[in-house]
């Protein structure tokens, strides 16, 4: 496993999303047994989609290569400190391991401040920042019942 040629990789990605135009300076590679199975730099601003940060880039690209929604056995290599979003994506994607470059405090410096979504998460949803609120539990909690029975369900 070659950690340092991998997260070169990333950070070329990087710089390459930056220079496009495509959106902030984060590149991020996956690798599974020595080759690398999804690549990406952020995509935010030329695609308007706020989820299109490098990990996530790089983790639909993965999974469609890999025809699995899980990761197992792959490494993910990032330019910076994952975000919350990307961290938990990371998370559902059952990745090995995480190397990264750039520190969180590294990208807030530059205006990229992820500081405030942490403070909000351990919050009660009535205490955070953004209004939420818990509608028509019941009749969501029907479809759950069915699921829980269903057997044809593919389990993750």
């Amino acid at each position: 496993m070659n950690d340092k040629l991998y997260i070169k990789l990333a950070i070329e990605f990087s710089q390459k999303g930056m220079d496009s135009g495509s959106g902030g300076p984060f590149g991020c590679v996956i690798v599974k047994d020595g080759e690398v199975v999804g690549h990406g730099y952020n995509e935010v601003t030329s695609t308007n989609d706020p989820t299109a940060h490098a990990e996530i880039v790089a983790i639909r690209n993965a999974c469609k290569k890999l025809d699995s929604f899980q990761l197992e056995g792959c490494v993910l290599y990032t330019s910076c400190e994952p975000c919350p979003m990307c961290l938990g994506a990371i998370y559902w994607a059952r990745l090995d391991r995480i190397v990264y470059a750039c520190s969180s405090e590294d990208a807030a410096a530059i205006g990229f401040d992820d500081d405030f979504i942490y403070k909000e998460i351990p919050l009660l949803p009535a205490e955070r920042q953004i209004k939420t609120e818990q509608l028509l539990r019941e009749e969501g909690i029907t479809v759950m019942e069915i699921w829980k029975t269903k057997a044809d369900k593919t389990e993750y």
